[in-house]
């Protein structure tokens, strides 16, 4: 996530921010050989026990060696992997699927070898899918869902039945055979489709929030600027002092065209320079102090929209209808936070890359309610992505044409935007206007304050 950052700063592209993030979203599906050693413990010991008291306590009579044997060598199986792969190890996804299909295979054996669909304990199946659907990918977590889907016919098909020691048969009726097989198939198929989904948007969202962080971090680093150039300011301005009271000292001190170069001169005017940049720095930082928490609404969309002033595209600011002039109106004050910023500038950036000429920001302020409208001209969102704006990865971009955009249609943008600025309790909303006459289409970002007193 780290490339995020230095994107945001210019150093890479957006294509560098992809393939991070995708690396970040392999990296979800190694999963821990210890983990499922573990869970192989755990199902090995409750079989053993299974088996056992079935033969002893309730007197079936198991194929007793070939179920021992079946469980004999899923604990080889641990023990060589204890052994020979490191306690951190992780499996890559081919290798964890493999291991998750060794297992269902055995337990497949086990219960052919038990009675078949009439064994409750078929329902482990679903274990074995769960898993592949929260820590697999969605082509790994099918293929062990067909895999154990398969194996259910083939036990119900090939099977030994329970037999007890008397001789009595144990077989479930028919019906209720074909009822169980099929209540698995679909508990299988829904629950593996369910986990998955659950799992995969997990990881989206967390990888959002995690770059949504990156850019809220880079924003207050760019807030705290001001404070260190006046602390420059006055670290510096004793030493400057110093020199220049010292360069006037030792040019009094020099009989009179010693200093034919006027090196010493040269000496106090740049330093006198300095003091004054540094003294500007300082007022600046001052005056920012003053307007740090809160400034006019107007004031903190120029401050958003001035990165793309120059982009080739006009930006119009309007309050109240009319177009905002050399003479700035009156406009509430907001809150002047870095969070509130850099949403604002996401969907100024939004525009500005769709509009076909123009972005009108648009004010209006009413009783107890700031409203601001960001419109472009451009050929409106997507109609299928309208209703899912804002959600992590969604993408109002065409992908072949990336290159051409900032955002390099990861769609990332418009949801740091959103969340940012619903962190600082402004609603945003996003609806396309319908084009007319006299106006134009085209997309809008509809912020808005509301005052909750």
């Amino acid at each position: 996530m780290t490339v995020y950052a230095e994107w945001e700063n210019g150093t890479v592209d957006g294509n560098d921010i992809a393939t991070d993030l995708s690396i970040a979203h392999e990296r979800r599906f190694l999963v821990r050989a210890a983990t499922l050693s573990t869970i192989r413990w755990i199902a090995i010991a409750g079989q053993l026990a299974t088996v056992l008291f079935s033969q002893f306590f309730l007197n079936f009579d198991l194929a007793l060696i070939p179920s021992l044997a079946v469980i004999l060598i899923s604990t080889w199986f641990n023990i060589l992997a204890a052994t020979f792969l490191p306690k951190n190890a992780r499996l890559s996804e081919p290798a964890a699927l493999g291991w998750l299909l060794f297992d269902a295979v055995l337990l497949a054996i086990l219960l052919a070898l038990s009675g078949g669909l009439s064994n409750p304990f078929c329902i482990l199946f679903l274990a074995t899918t769960t898993i592949a659907a929260a820590a697999l990918t969605k082509r790994s977590a099918w293929i062990a869902v067909v895999t154990c889907l398969l194996l259910i016919v083939l036990i119900e098909l090939f099977h030994f039945p329970l037999v007890r020691q008397n001789g009595e048969v144990m077989a479930l009726p028919v019906i209720y055979r074909v009822g169980f097989a099929l209540s698995l198939l679909v508990g299988i198929v829904f629950l593996a489709g369910y986990i998955g989904r659950i799992a995969e948007e997990s990881l989206r969202m967390s990888q959002a929030l995690a770059a949504t962080q990156l850019a809220l971090s880079r924003e207050h680093q760019l807030s705290s600027l001001g404070a260190m150039a006046a602390a420059a300011a006055h670290e510096l301005g004793t030493p400057l002092a110093t020199i220049a009271v010292t360069a006037r000292e030792i040019e009094r001190s020099l009989p009179e065209g010693a200093d034919k170069e006027g090196d010493l001169e040269l000496i106090r005017s740049q330093t006198a320079r300095c003091r004054d940049i540094l003294a500007e720095l300082a007022g600046i930082q001052r005056q920012d102090m003053v307007h740090f928490h809160k400034a006019p609404l107007l004031s903190v969309l120029e401050e958003a929209a001035a990165p793309h002033l120059h982009s080739g595209k006009r930006v119009i600011f309007n309050v109240e209808g009319h177009d905002v002039g050399d003479i700035a109106p009156q406009t509430p004050e907001i809150e002047r936070r870095p969070e509130v910023i850099h949403g604002m500038r996401n969907l100024i950036q939004n525009a500005v890359d769709f509009a076909y000429t123009t972005v009108n920001i648009r004010t209006r302020v009413g009783r107890g309610r700031i409203e601001v409208r960001i419109e472009d001209d451009g050929p409106g969102y997507p109609a299928e992505l309208l209703g899912s704006l804002g959600e992590p990865f969604v993408s109002t971009r065409n992908r072949s044409k990336s290159s051409e955009t900032s955002y390099q249609g990861m769609g990332l943008g418009i949801f740091i935007a959103k969340t940012l600025l619903e962190r600082r309790g402004v609603d945003v909303a996003f609806f396309n206007r319908r084009k007319r006459a006299d106006k134009p289409g085209g997309a809008t970002a509809q912020l808005l304050w509301l005052d909750e007193g």
